[in-house]
């Protein structure tokens, strides 16, 4: 067995699983599928131990095998939070960040924070990822971004949370909607009486509805069921509807006197939070840093949020 890795091979191994399949890695990594396999083959001989399972729908890593692709993300990460801090030691001239967030926070980011923070390092750049929340927490789980901004995350190991504020639930109605001429705030139970477009189950927003809808004993029919905000205002505005929804995602409609959004009276959905997460344990570069107090510091979903100690807990 040997004592040292060949971090070409373990690559080839992280490539399979993280794209499903040997055939995929290889598009990936434009190569033949055969060199790939082989070189897993080779790894797995070197270490005596089997890296990787195949089945119907591709393949899976054995428990070694995900020792060894946790430790080449790992390394990856290590990596490129080297290159970015070398580069930031020449004054944030260069660098790369990656943002993955729910669609209802890019009004807000795009309005104000990324102008301001462009302005002062005009050398960066960003990739911005939309994602559910699942797929939020997962990639900034695996390294795949710096940052994530969540509503209603899921609690779990291996996330910071770096700013949090609580954002209650909303039902969000054209203006004149009966819903919107009530004497209090509405009840769930009066939102169900009217059709309703709901985000997928991926998302923040229709997890907290969904423990809402269990603890009211109701069940909301939703008439769309979509995965774009977009989408759901477009249902609004045309009175199809309405939907349940954090203010902030729909700020500037509010403003412009398109839609309405009223707190819901139940508990749990005025409880809901918004969030800025990163991994546990990972050392943002300066850049990122900056990015992420930019973020704090100017964004509606998180006006008044204070930043959380900087010694790493998780959420």
């Amino acid at each position: 067995m040997t004592e040292s890795l060949d971090m070409r091979r373990v690559r080839y191994l992280y490539e399979a699983v993280t794209e499903g399949s040997v055939r995929a890695a290889a598009d990936t990594m434009d190569m033949n599928p055969s060199v790939v396999s082989r070189q897993i083959a080779k790894l797995e001989e070197e270490l005596a131990v089997p890296l990787m399972e195949r089945h119907g729908r591709g393949v899976r890593p054995t428990e070694a095998g995900q020792v060894l692709v946790d430790y080449f993300r790992q390394q990856t990460s290590y990596q490129a939070d080297a290159i970015a801090k070398v580069q930031e030691l020449r004054g944030l001239e260069r660098g790369h960040i990656d943002l993955v967030l729910g669609e209802g926070f890019v009004g807000d980011l795009m309005a104000e924070p990324m102008k301001h923070f462009w302005k002062r390092h005009p050398g960066l750049t960003v990739t911005m990822h939309l994602a559910g929340t699942n797929e939020v927490m997962r990639m900034v789980a695996e390294d795949a971004a710096h940052i994530g901004l969540v509503y209603n995350p899921p609690v779990g190991p291996g996330i910071r949370s770096r700013a949090a504020i609580r954002q209650p639930m909303c039902v969000i109605a054209p203006p004149g909607h009966p819903l919107t001429l009530l004497d209090r705030q509405p009840l769930l139970r009066q939102i169900a009486a009217y059709p309703v477009a709901l985000m997928h189950g991926s998302f923040g927003t229709r997890q907290i509805i969904e423990l809402a809808e269990r603890v009211e004993r109701i069940r909301l029919a939703p008439k769309l069921t979509t995965d774009s905000i977009s989408v759901i205002k477009h249902f609004v505005r045309s009175d199809l509807g309405v939907s349940l929804l954090p203010a902030f995602a729909v700020s500037q409609e509010v403003e412009a006197g398109q839609l309405v959004a009223l707190p819901i009276d139940h508990g749990v959905l005025a409880g809901a939070e918004a969030h800025i997460v990163t991994r546990l344990g990972r050392q943002l570069s300066i850049a990122s840093n900056q990015l992420l107090l930019q973020l704090i510091s100017t964004m509606q979903a998180f006006r008044d949020a204070k930043p959380r100690p900087t010694k790493d807990r998780p959420t």
